[in-house]
């Protein structure tokens, strides 16, 4: 990011910074940046300051103070830190960040982040892309870059932002359960490059190592699994409850009747089980490492 002469940002290619555009489909996400801005304007004009004055004072350029106020734009950390420094917010302003850098991801993804925050316990079989929890950057670059209809910048950036922030479930206490398994295919297929793959596959071992977490892979030779309907997830919660999904079960819809989530968990425990063990598992991430 660099900012120009009259304090708007801009990235690389002189556009605004991608990724801070509010998505219009998101209603409850645009309610909460508008009425962001609406604090904003009224704390700048408390503070008798235009748009343009507030903006030299923070570094930011009259037109986009104008576009946060105005909802258009989701403001950054920074703009709120130095904003509720100037007008004499007290820590008002500065306090919305949490509630902003929420609705920046696309509302999918907020959801599935708030139940994977909850959660106690993970288990998900995937079968044609690694797991989004087990991705690096560049691999989820490059799978975003190649999807039809392409992302447009500021899509990518988006989804990319919400899909790293979700791993901070590595970093939770009480740590959770998680387990994956991964279909061969997905670890020999060379997604952004042979160095991104050799990346990749280095974060696997990283993550395969934690106490918490176990990896498996599925051998391209079995000849057959309860898997190969499609991918299966299941989350477990403290107080018992759980919910799943499966492209090969229910439509493919969220369910947490108790007769629908045993049938996946019948279905994931055998695939676990058909699976190589977490300790040959790593061994093979090891040697597909050294053949790259």
């Amino acid at each position: 990011m660099t900012v120009v002469g009259d304090g708007t940002e801009q990235g690389d290619g002189g556009a605004d910074e991608p990724g801070w555009e509010v998505d219009p489909d998101d209603e409850s996400g645009a309610a909460v940046v508008a009425a962001v801005g609406r604090q904003i304007r009224a704390w700048r004009e408390s503070a008798g300051l235009r748009a343009g004055e507030l903006g030299a004072a923070i570094g930011y350029g009259e037109d986009l103070v104008y576009k946060v106020e105005g909802g258009r734009r989701i403001p950054r950390p920074e703009f709120l830190d130095r904003t509720d420094e100037v007008v004499g917010a007290g820590g008002k302003l500065a306090a919305m960040k949490r509630d902003v850098a929420e609705v920046r991801y696309p509302k999918k993804v907020r959801e599935l982040a708030k139940l994977e925050a909850k959660a106690v316990q993970v288990e998900a079989y995937h079968h044609h892309n690694i797991n989004g929890l087990l991705q690096t950057e560049d691999h989820m670059r490059a799978l975003f870059a190649s999807w039809l209809p392409a992302y447009t910048l500021e899509e990518m950036e988006r989804v990319m932002a919400a899909r790293m922030a979700r791993r901070s479930i590595f970093d939770r206490d009480p740590l959770p359960s998680l387990s994956f398994v991964q279909e061969e295919v997905t670890l020999r297929r060379p997604v952004g490059g042979a160095a991104a793959r050799r990346a990749q596959l280095e974060r696997l071992l990283e993550v395969g190592r934690l106490r918490n977490v176990s990896i498996q892979v599925m051998p391209t030779h079995r000849e057959e699994h309860p898997g190969t309907g499609g991918l299966i997830e299941v989350l477990k919660f403290p107080d018992g409850s759980a919910v799943g999904r499966s492209e090969g079960a229910f439509s493919g819809r969220p369910v947490s009747d108790p007769r629908q989530l045993r049938i996946l968990e019948l279905r994931y425990g055998m695939i676990r089980a058909q699976a190589l063990s977490p300790r040959e598992s790593l061994a093979f991430i090891e040697q597909l490492l050294g053949e790259s």
